[in-house]
């Protein structure tokens, strides 16, 4: 394999970051320490997974989907005779999120065209989480820390806050990736939900995020009768059948999901 760094890829949606001061803010607000089994998601050039051993951890996990950079992470932790760093080839979308039951903590810059739907899983699936930290595309980032009756409010963020209590950190500018992006990014930790806490029924919230939030500008009650539900089971909720699916609380859709 030649060792000349490739291009980014735009198919794998990569921009590489390249500010190091950046990376090390990023590191410590997944604060970690000695005990800590720690993930890391699409290392690619290893700007992170540096600082990440430099805080060793007890371990850590590369996640990456990029052949070049699986095995340029694998000859560099060879070399550093790093027993504690494995190197996963594969796809962060087809990992089994809901394995990871043991206490650990992810990191990641996420490639924009994945970000949502891998934030989706891993936040929901993966019960041993301890802190997460995700760089994404600004407005992702304003859409999962939206709040009711904003524009930006959606079912990323319902979902994401009824497992989840997320926070935006700080915002990062286009000019500290190669290739440089078009948007601001954003860098949100997120915290877990105690699992008492949670959905006790996720499958039937996403099903409700998926009928109410595609027609989100529609009265509750009218989705709700379309879809041959009663309104009253609204209104044990606590919903006002007017009231429009932006309008309501994180929690009202997880109670409406545990009740249905």
């Amino acid at each position: 394999m030649s060792l000349t760094p490739p291009r980014a890829k735009k198919s794998l949606g990569q921009n590489f970051l390249r500010d190091l001061n950046l990376a090390r803010k990023i590191v410590q607000t997944l604060r970690l320490g000695p005990m800590d089994q720690v993930v890391e998601i699409g290392p690619g050039p290893g700007i992170l997974t540096g600082l990440l051993l430099e805080a060793a951890p007890s371990s850590l996990t590369l996640m990456e989907k990029d052949p070049y950079w699986a095995e340029i992470r694998r000859l560099e932790a060879a070399a550093q005779e790093a027993a504690r760093v494995k190197v996963m080839e594969g796809d962060a979308l087809e990992q089994d999120w809901s394995a990871y039951t043991f206490p650990c903590k992810i990191v990641g810059n996420l490639p924009y065209n994945i970000a949502s739907p891998l934030m989706w899983e891993v936040l929901s699936r993966a019960s041993g989480l301890e802190r997460a930290v995700f760089m994404v595309q600004k407005e992702v980032g304003l859409r999962i820390t939206a709040a009711p009756s904003s524009r930006a409010y959606g079912a990323l963020s319902v979902w994401i806050r009824n497992f989840c209590r997320p926070c935006l950190e700080f915002t990062v500018p286009p000019h500290v990736f190669i290739p440089r992006p078009k948007v601001w990014s954003a860098v949100l930790s997120f915290d877990p939900m105690p699992l008492a806490e949670r959905p006790q029924n996720p499958e039937k919230l996403a099903h409700l995020l998926k009928i109410f939030f595609q027609q989100r500008r529609k009265q509750m009650g009218v989705i709700w009768r379309k879809n041959g539900y009663e309104t009253a089971v609204l209104e044990c909720c606590g919903i006002n059948p007017a009231a429009r699916p932006e309008e309501i609380a994180p929690e009202v859709y997880k109670k409406l999901a545990d009740i249905f």
